[in-house]
This record gives C-alpha cells, structure tokens and sequence, in this order.
C-alpha cells in the first residue's frame, strides 16, 4: 500500500513531534490550574506566559497584547461583535463595518449576525486574482466606519492582501482594522507593527500546532483598545476570555509559533519551489489547466487550479492516497460553489472542476513527483479525448 501524501495543509496541519513532546509533561505531571496559588499552579502559569511570549514573538507583538482563544473562529467572533457591542455600550454612534466578499465563514457569520441588528455591512469586492479593489475600498471606508477586516491571505487562492494600505485607509477615518491571518501566520513574515493592525487572528492547527487554541492580538492590550466579551466568568486573559486555561493547548501553540519563526525565510522558500515545481509537472503533463489567484503575490504553500471539463470530485476519488480538497473545510459537503471562487468571476461549471493543494514545510520533491504522475494517469482516464491534443498529435 502506498503512502499517503497530504497536500490539505489550508485545512490543519500535521502537529509537530517537538510540540507533542512538550506538551505530554502538562497532561500527566504539570497540570495545574495556572490561576491556581500554588506550586503547580505557578509552573502551569510560568508556562502559559512563556507561550504568550513566544506567539507574540512570531508575530512581532507584545506579550500583554495577546488574548489566548479556542481558535481563528473565536478569535475573529471576538475581534468583530467585541469591538461591535462594547462601541455601542459606549454610546459610540459609528454604524459600518466593512470586510470582502471572500472571507472566511468565522467572518460573514458575525457580519451578518450585525447586519440583522441593523449595522450597515459592507462587503468590498475583489478583482479576478482575488485582491481587494482598493479604489472601492477608499471610497467606502468613511468617518462612519467602526472596523474593517480583511484577511492576510485567501485560504483558497492563496492571495495576499495589501494590509497596511488598507491599514492606513481605515486609520484615516478612525476606524479600526481587524485582520485574519489564520492563514499567513508562520507562512509568510508577519509584523503587526509594520502591517499597523489594531486586530489580529492566529491560530495554533494552521502551523503545526494542536487544535482548539488560537489568540487575539489586541494593539496595546485590553486598556488601550477594550473589547467587550463574548465569554464571561472569571477573570483569566484580562477579563476577556473566561474560563480555566487550557495549559497543553497553550504549550504546543507556542512551542509551534517558535518553531515557525525558526528558519522562516527557509520554509517558505522551500514550500514556494516545491509548489513550482508542482504547477510546472501538471503543465507539462496535462493541460489545458489554470492556475487561480495572484501568482505573483500568494502564499508560498498555495496553488489553486482548475481541471477544465474534469469535475474536481471525480478526479480525487481516483488519488486515494493523495489528500486534497476543493476548498475550504467550512465549505466542506456544501453542493454550492466556492464564495471565493465565484466572486473572482468564475463560472459555475468551472468552480466544480477546481482542487486546492495545500503544501507544508514537510512536504518532499519525491512527494510532488508522485503527486504529478499519479494525477496525470487519472487525468488521462478520465478525459481521453483531450490526451491527443495535449501530446500535439
């Protein structure tokens, strides 16, 4: 039996075998309450703050400016309707809140949840390679706007956002921008003091790290810029995020921001050639394709292509051993077309015959090589007639 091949890496990553072995120890022998006064409660909160300080660290933030959550979703529920709600408790009179057409599901669910309280959404849209239409956005983004979130990097296409353009769009006017970066987070180099964002999500499965543990970065921490929150009780993560903390979670979350800033410029290098190297042997050996987004500017994990006259599930029910999927895991059973692709201006017909490959920093040349051929064979089962032109006869 063949190895399996996982190029789902959008969807959650393998965990790291260093992030396992440092998080074991606070299952069995330091699992303390880190609230809790005394010693296994010191050690447990010595840990949580070492892993603050290493998220913060990948992320070019403070350690008192990162709020621990249960993921990006969390992460991204408290960045919108916090700064939503507490601008209402504060009888602020600001009324839009902007973000795009193709953000992720953990985004337009709460912008919509505002919208039916009678906040004025607006979604910009994007251009053909999925970057946000910036002439709109200058145009909309007014004194009457609360908050703007944008995403770092599509998790479909793999476009890259111009954020501190936007940034400075927002800051303009005195509206906040909240950013997502689920996905660019130990892909590509992240600052958020050159990006000038006063939100930002993060999440532990998307680098490496164990799910159910993510964090909110907050521009200065909760008394320069309160929120109001979603999870009340205690007072763990600044009287923001009740509830007992989760110090495994937090360990392995850490432990994975600190191996992704590790060799950072390496990875991404290494992932981008790989990712070539992949796109070059599928246009050799196959074609007509087309690959989707911004190729100039995406992640160096992403490609996005469509298989035309072949739909996507029938050509991945013939890799058994290659793991792959047409979108976002949100989206997953979905029998509707991919937002993002849509809003990028493709046709339906083709939506159905587009394959998201998702790389990582473990992924090998042999891998990619394997991933090829075994496509092109089912390719050309699939589609014989295209077999002739493809080879020039």
């Amino acid at each position: 039996m063949s190895q399996t091949i996982y190029l789902d890496n959008h969807a959650t990553t393998a965990c790291d075998p260093l992030v396992v072995a440092d998080m074991l120890p606070f299952f069995t022998q330091i699992y303390g309450n880190a609230s809790s006064a005394h010693q296994f409660g010191f050690e447990a909160n010595e840990a949580v703050n070492l892993a603050r300080s290493r998220v913060a660290n990948l992320i070019g933030a403070q350690a008192e400016e990162i709020i621990f959550t249960s993921g990006a979703t969390e992460s991204n529920n408290l960045a919108i309707l916090g700064s939503a709600i507490k601008h209402q408790q504060i009888g602020g009179k600001r009324k839009r809140i902007i973000t795009t057409s193709i953000e992720h599901k953990s985004v337009l669910a709460p912008f919509q949840y505002l919208a039916d309280l009678d906040w004025e959404v607006i979604l910009l849209p994007v251009d053909k390679l999925g970057t946000v239409r910036l002439d709109i956005a200058e145009r909309l983004i007014n004194e009457d706007t609360l908050l703007v979130s944008i995403q770092a990097a599509n998790s479909e296409i793999g476009t890259i956002q111009p954020i501190t353009t936007i940034a400075r769009m927002a800051h303009q006017v005195g509206a906040l921008l909240h950013c997502d970066a689920a996905q660019a987070v130990g892909k590509i180099p992240l600052s958020v003091v050159e990006w000038d964002v006063d939100l930002l999500s993060v999440s532990g499965h998307k680098l490496h790290g164990p799910k159910g543990v993510g964090a909110l970065y907050i521009r200065g921490g909760t008394d320069q810029l309160p929120l109001s929150p979603l999870i009340r009780g205690g007072s763990q993560e600044q009287g923001l995020r009740a509830g007992t903390l989760p110090v495994p979670l937090l360990v392995g979350f850490g432990k994975a921001c600190e191996l992704s800033q590790d060799d950072l410029p390496d990875h991404s290098q290494w992932m981008s050639t790989l990712r070539d190297q992949l796109e070059t042997n599928l246009l050799k050996n196959i074609g007509p394709l087309r690959v989707n987004g911004n190729v100039s500017n995406r992640l160096p994990n992403n490609t996005n292509i469509t298989f035309f006259e072949i739909e996507a599930d029938m050509l991945m029910a013939c890799l058994p051993d290659i793991v792959l999927s047409t979108g976002s895991a949100c989206e997953s059973g979905s029998m509707e077309p991919s937002n993002v692709l849509i809003n990028i201006g493709m046709d339906y017909e083709e939506c159905f015959c587009t394959i998201r490959f998702g790389l990582s920093r473990y992924t090998s040349f042999e891998e990619i090589n394997r991933v090829t051929q075994t496509i092109a064979s089912a390719w050309r089962s699939l589609a014989p007639s295209n077999v002739n032109s493809v080879n020039g006869l």
